[in-house]
């Protein structure tokens, strides 16, 4: 047991306040931090405090005794620093996705394994109250045997979130199915109890690709950040300024799955709705349920279970669960993954996540992204090596 985690931070961007809730934990505290932008290791000084050693290069932080790191990258440079500390033996949380390529994924999951040392991907949906309870209603059986998962993401405000920057490019994300998918892929694999093995897409570039009003940047950004430009009154989204200068990812995207199971699943994204929201829905061989509202950010969300009888169209359900607001971030995901983590990393034990239910994510986006590429060819998602999958479940 170690009294105090000493944590450091690789990658202060924009999610580098999820790292703010190490030091209000009571348990850990921030004590080093790199990066290659001056702007964030200026940022460094503004979350973490006058007392954090700040690097330009995340070698140096292994002189300042770490016990864990976040890993908050780019998603594509997530895979050399994450090699990195495993081997040095510090635990290691890395953001979602876990990378951008099923190798990359397969080589983080071997090293933590040879290494030994702890590897954490935050998933933090896993710990999102509207998912928590639509799973325990499926472990008490609501709906019988779950046979089908559905989930529509209407991503209301992609054109700010994913097009104005790196997001927008192939070569730092593969795609969106994969970069925003692979946290809704999880869940899907969470409730349905297995993981994609055979899959089939769709998708085009449909709105932003045409755009003409691009940033003569590359980055389209100019060295600012999605917070710096975020207009929630900016609409049509056709008329979205400053984008990337390259856009080559899908802002439409539906995909068809078969789980090792036998479960079907299909999972639609969409980056130009007007709202901005997750709906999921479980059929099971007696009954189904759904979300309205997922409960992000305040926003209220009800579950509904139709499973007493059969009926036309009906709006009221035989069961509704509130779910209480809570503009903690992500409903107080973000919260409960951090305190995971730190205390996985200090005693290790059990976790709500899954380096190899993150593997699985990426593996069936990345399948998807080739097949909707190809016109919708079938494709076969390639399995994790049983050892790694032993290690990890042990």
């Amino acid at each position: 047991m170690i009294s105090e985690l000493r944590v450091g931070v690789v990658g202060v961007g924009q999610r580098a306040s999820l790292a703010t809730l190490v030091d209000r934990s009571g348990r850990a505290k921030v004590v080093s931090c790199a990066d290659p932008d001056p702007r964030g290791r200026h940022d460094a000084r503004e979350l973490f405090g006058p007392d954090v050693t700040i690097h330009e290069q995340y070698p140096q932080m292994l002189d300042d005794h770490l016990h864990a790191v976040f890993v908050l990258t780019p998603d594509h440079l997530h895979t050399r620093p994450v090699v990195w500390f495993l081997e040095a033996g510090v635990a290691v949380f890395v953001e979602k996705p876990l990378a951008i390529t099923v190798e990359d994924c397969d080589l983080l999951l071997s090293t933590a394994r040879r290494t030994g040392t702890p590897l954490y991907v935050g998933h933090n949906l896993r710990h999102l109250p509207t998912l928590r309870r639509m799973r325990a209603l499926i472990d008490e059986g609501t709906i019988g045997r779950v046979r089908a998962v559905w989930c529509r993401h209407f991503v209301g405000h992609g054109g700010d979130y994913y097009f104005k920057d790196w997001h927008a490019e192939r070569a730092k994300t593969t795609g969106l199915l994969l970069q925003k998918g692979a946290h809704d892929l999880d869940v899907i694999h969470w409730l349905a109890g297995g993981y994609s093995r055979r899959v089939v897409a769709q998708g085009a570039l449909a709105v932003y690709g045409t755009n003409p009003r691009r940033s003569a940047e590359s980055g389209g950004t100019g060295g600012r950040r999605m917070p710096d430009w975020f207009d929630p009154g900016g609409w049509p989204p056709a008329a979205l300024q400053d984008l990337n200068p390259v856009i080559d990812v899908e802002d439409l995207s539906m995909m068809l799955t078969r789980l090792d199971n036998g479960v079907l699943t299909s999972y639609q994204q969409c980056h130009f709705t007007p709202d901005y929201w997750r709906n999921y829905t479980v059929l099971g061989d007696e009954g189904r349920l759904e979300n309205f509202g997922d409960g992000v950010d305040g926003a209220p969300a009800t579950i509904k279970v139709w499973n007493r009888h059969r009926s036309g169209y009906r709006q009221d359900a035989d069961l509704e669960v509130p779910i209480v607001p809570s503009t903690a971030a992500h409903g107080g995901a973000d919260a409960a993954v951090v305190a995971e983590f730190l205390h996985f990393a200090a005693v290790g034990g059990p976790t709500e996540t899954s380096p190899v239910a993150a593997r699985e994510a990426v593996a069936a986006a990345v399948a998807a992204t080739a097949s909707l590429r190809a016109n919708g060819m079938p494709m076969t998602v390639p399995e994790l090596d049983p050892e790694l999958v032993h290690y990890f479940d042990e």
